[in-house]
């Protein structure tokens, strides 16, 4: 009985100085970053980027996972990591659903050879990787696509690990002042992006001309592949995720489609 009681109070001894000693989680302002916070994450990206594109030359990002993402890094880089790694949608603004962390997947049929023209020149697109299911809907639905109106769409991208989301997250914020809200109406905060969901995977869609429409929306709107989407995405399992009158905290992007499914009665 008192080793047990010894046990028992070593193991709460243990427990406390754990906590006693463990350094007290990073806070990051969200609406514009600290300058030490962005200081410390310009050093991350100059340690990251080449390390993302060794993997994205070998083909290996979708298998991408946050411990392999945190290699490179030192213990003070690895906790300002994983501030960002569990950010909160409700706490910026960002109403859509929590998807979970997807990372390591394996079971993608990787989509290449995919060539546009930009800027009066042929352009082949980085190879692109899809679920199975996905990917057969996708091209189902450009079979129909060319055949009644003579023109198909592209996938500019396709599956994201959630440790390459972090990643996207983390690079893209010098392009809106280090705000984290105003970043994650342009790209998801990990765990929420559709693009990491493997069974309801999002994919962005770019024309034969290169036209996206993500520097002008109003350029692919116009379009007559996004019109034809309008009308017959949905027969193929797809749904424009992010349209106009949504109140999802995220920007319009009428080049962003989800697979949902095909409905049935």
């Amino acid at each position: 009985m008192m080793f047990r009681k010894i046990l028992v109070f070593l193991f709460l001894t243990t427990v406390a100085l754990f906590l006693l000693l463990r350094p007290p989680a990073i806070r990051l302002n969200v609406e514009k970053l600290s300058s030490e916070h962005i200081e410390e994450v310009k050093k991350l990206i100059v340690k990251l980027e080449p390390f993302i594109n060794e993997k994205d030359a070998r083909g290996e990002l979708p298998a991408l996972t946050i411990k392999e993402l945190e290699s490179p890094l030192n213990a003070e880089e690895k906790r300002l990591l994983r501030a960002f790694q569990y950010l909160k949608g409700s706490k910026i603004g960002v109403r859509i659903p929590f998807r979970g962390f997807s990372q390591g997947e394996k079971n993608l049929i990787a989509l290449q050879g995919q060539k546009i023209r930009s800027k009066g020149e042929t352009k082949e697109l980085p190879p692109q990787f899809l679920s199975p299911h996905v990917y057969k809907a996708y091209q189902d639905m450009m079979a129909v696509m060319e055949k009644e109106i003579g023109k198909r769409l592209f996938v500019e991208s396709g599956y994201r690990s959630s440790a390459y989301q972090l990643y996207l997250f983390i690079f893209y914020l010098s392009n809106h002042d280090y705000s984290i809200r105003e970043t994650a109406k342009w790209v998801a905060l990990p765990g929420y992006s559709e693009h990491g969901d493997p069974e309801h995977l999002a994919l962005d869609f770019i024309n034969a001309d290169g036209i996206n429409g993500e520097e002008n929306a109003a350029e692919f709107e116009v379009l007559p592949e996004f019109q034809w989407l309008l009308k017959n995405a949905a027969r193929f399992g797809f749904a424009l995720s992010y349209p106009k009158i949504a109140n999802s905290g995220i920007t319009y992007e009428p080049w962003h489609w989800r697979y949902d499914g095909i409905a049935t009665s």
